[in-house]
C-alpha cells in the first residue's frame, strides 16, 4: 500500500461553550430557567441580580409596551424596569386554556361515571382555592398529624406509618397487606403477627380523613366514601353499584343495573347522583403542585384594531455583573485576563447575553404568530389558520429546530386564555373552497358540536364527519375519532345519558 499526503478543505459547524449555553437556554421552560439562574447565581460571583426573580402567578404588571420585533425594546424587557408603564391585570387576559377533562377524573374505571349529567364539576374556582389549600401539605403529614391524636400502642402507631408511607399519590394502597408484611419479617410467626396488626391498622387508616383513604381499588374507595354518608335507600344501591356493577354504570346500561340492583329508575338515578359526588382521588388535592400556575412568557393586548405582543417581565431575570468584584479585577496586577477569576467574568457576560438572546428570539417568535393568527385574537379558536414550523422560520431566518425550541413549554397569554407557543401550530384541512382549515379550528368545532348535542342522542364519529362536511371541511370519520380522542371526549355511547 503507497501512502500518499492529501489537503482537503472542508467547513464544519463548532458549537462553542457559549452557543451550546444559548441553544440550551433557549429551550427551558420559565421554571428551569428560574433554576438555571439560582445555579449561575450561586457559582459565579460576578454575577448579579438587580431585583429579585419571582416565578409565580404574576399581577401582570409590566413597562411601557414594547415594539414587536425591536431588538432594543426585548433588551429593555429584560433589563430594566421604567415603572411608567400601563398596569397589565390578569383578569384582562383571562384563565389558563384547560379542556373539561384536564383537572377531572384521568381515563380508569371511573372514566365513565365522571361524565354523568348532573356531576359535580371538577374544576372550578371551589376546587383550585381548595387545591391550593392542601398544596403545601402532603398527603403523609396530614394522615400523621391525624394519628397524632389517636391512643396507640407503639407497635400499632408503627404499623399505621407504615401503610401511611406505603400510599401512592391519589391516596391508594398499591402493595397488599401480605406484600407488607413479608417485606417487613423475618419468619412465618413474626410475618403473621404483622399481617394482624397492618389488619387492624388498614381499618383505623380508611377511618381519616379525606374519606376513602388507604383503598386497594377503585370500588372498595367509593365504597368508603359512601359509607361515611347519611343511611337511605340510595345510599344502598349506590354501595351495591360500586361493589359490583361500576362497569354497567359507566357503559349506562340502565336495564342490567335495574335487574342486577333490584332498584327502580328514579332510585337508580338518586344512586347515580351520590356516586358522581365522590372522589376517585382521595390523594389528588394533596399533591404538590396541584396548584402551580401557568406563568405566560408572552403578553398579547389589543389596541385599536392591532395587537401588541411584549415580554412579562415576571419571567425575564434582571441580571447583571457585579461591578464590585469587575473593579477589583481591573486593578489587580496583570489586569482582568491573568486573574483566575477573569474566566468566570467572562462567562457572566455570556450568560446575560444569552438570556436577552432567549427573551429576544421568544418575542421574534410570538410576534410572527401574532400576525399570522390575527383571526384567532379577532375570533377565537375556530378561526385558526393552518400554520407550520417552516412558515415561521422562513420568515424570521432561523431553523425549524430553533422555533420547535421556542415554542416548547412557552406560554401565551390572551384575551381567549393562556396557552403554550406550539398550540397555535397546526396541519391542514381541505375545504370545499379550495383552501385549508386549521387542525385547531376542526377540533374546536367539533368540541362545539358536542357541547350542543342532544344528551339522549349523542352524536357518532361519522355523524359529526357529516356535521362537518356540510361546514365545507373534508374530515375522515377515522380523523375526527383522532381528534375527539385527543380532547377526551368520549365516544358516544359513553356520553349518552342514563
Amino acid at each position: 500500500m503507497k501512502q500518499t499526503l492529501q489537503v482537503r478543505l472542508s467547513q464544519h459547524l463548532a458549537l462553542t461553550p457559549q452557543l451550546q449555553q444559548s441553544i440550551r437556554l433557549l429551550q427551558l421552560s420559565t421554571l428551569e430557567l428560574h433554576q438555571e439562574v439560582e445555579l449561575m447565581l450561586a457559582s459565579n460571583p460576578l454575577l448579579d441580580t438587580e431585583e429579585e426573580f419571582i416565578v409565580s402567578a404574576p399581577e401582570l404588571a409590566t413597562n411601557a409596551p414594547a415594539e414587536s420585533g425591536s431588538e432594543s425594546s426585548s433588551e429593555a424587557d429584560t433589563g430594566t424596569d421604567s415603572g411608567d408603564g400601563p398596569e397589565l391585570r390578569a383578569e384582562d387576559f383571562g384563565g389558563t386554556e384547560r379542556e373539561d377533562w384536564e383537572n377531572g377524573t384521568e381515563r380508569d374505571d371511573f372514566d365513565g361515571i365522571r361524565e354523568l349529567p348532573g356531576s359535580a364539576p371538577s374544576s372550578g374556582d371551589d376546587g383550585e382555592r381548595e387545591s391550593q389549600e392542601f398544596a403545601e401539605t402532603t398527603l403523609a403529614e396530614h394522615l400523621t398529624q391525624q394519628l397524632a391524636g389517636l391512643s396507640l400502642s407503639p407497635e400499632d402507631r408503627m404499623a399505621m406509618q407504615v401503610l401511611i408511607e406505603s400510599l401512592n399519590e391519589d391516596g391508594y394502597l398499591e402493595d397488599t397487606l401480605e406484600e407488607i408484611a413479608e417485606a417487613l419479617g423475618s419468619d412465618a410467626d413474626e410475618r403473621e403477627e404483622l399481617l394482624d396488626r397492618l389488619r387492624i391498622a388498614m381499618c383505623l387508616l380508611q377511618s381519616l380523613e379525606p374519606a376513602g383513604i388507604g383503598a386497594r381499588n377503585l370500588s372498595e374507595c367509593l365504597v368508603l366514601q359512601l359509607r361515611a354518608l347519611p343511611k337511605s335507600a340510595a345510599q344502598v344501591v349506590a354501595i351495591l353499584v360500586c361493589k359490583g356493577h361500576l362497569e354497567l354504570l359507566a357503559k349506562r346500561d340502565m336495564r342490567r343495573l335495574m335487574n342486577e340492583t333490584g332498584a327502580d329508575e328514579i332510585l337508580l338515578r338518586e344512586a347515580q347522583a351520590l356516586i358522581t359526588q365522590l372522589e376517585p382521588k382521595p390523594g389528588r388535592r394533596f399533591a404538590q403542585g396541584a396548584a402551580a400556575a401557568v406563568v405566560p412568557d408572552v403578553i398579547v393586548r389589543r389596541v385599536g384594531r392591532e395587537f401588541r405582543v411584549m415580554l412579562n417581565p415576571e419571567v425575564a431575570p434582571k441580571l447583571r455583573i457585579n461591578e464590585l468584584y469587575a473593579n477589583a479585577l481591573r486593578a489587580t496586577r496583570g489586569g482582568i485576563s491573568n486573574s483566575p477569576l477573569g474566566g468566570q467574568l467572562q462567562e457572566a457576560r455570556w450568560f446575560i447575553k444569552n438570556i436577552q438572546q432567549r427573551f429576544d428570539t421568544i418575542l421574534r417568535v410570538s410576534t410572527a404568530i401574532v400576525e399570522r393568527q390575527r383571526g384567532f385574537f379577532t375570533h377565537g379558536a375556530l378561526a385558526m389558520k393552518p400554520l407550520v414550523l417552516r412558515e415561521i422560520a422562513d420568515e424570521l431566518g432561523l431553523h425549524e429546530s430553533t422555533i420547535s425550541r421556542v415554542t416548547t413549554a412557552k406560554y401565551m397569554a390572551t384575551s381567549w386564555g393562556t396557552f403554550e407557543l406550539k398550540y397555535f401550530f397546526g396541519s391542514g384541512l381541505s375545504t370545499e373552497a379550495g383552501g385549508e382549515a386549521s387542525s385547531t379550528a376542526v377540533r374546536a368545532l367539533i368540541k362545539q358540536f358536542v357541547a350542543a348535542e342532544d344528551i339522549k342522542k349523542p352524536l357518532s364519529d361519522s355523524a359529526l364527519a357529516a356535521m362537518l362536511d356540510e361546514q365545507g371541511i373534508q374530515c375522515a370519520r377515522r380523523t375526527v375519532a383522532k381528534y375527539r380522542e385527543a380532547m377526551k371526549i368520549a365516544p358516544a355511547n359513553l356520553r349518552k345519558a342514563l
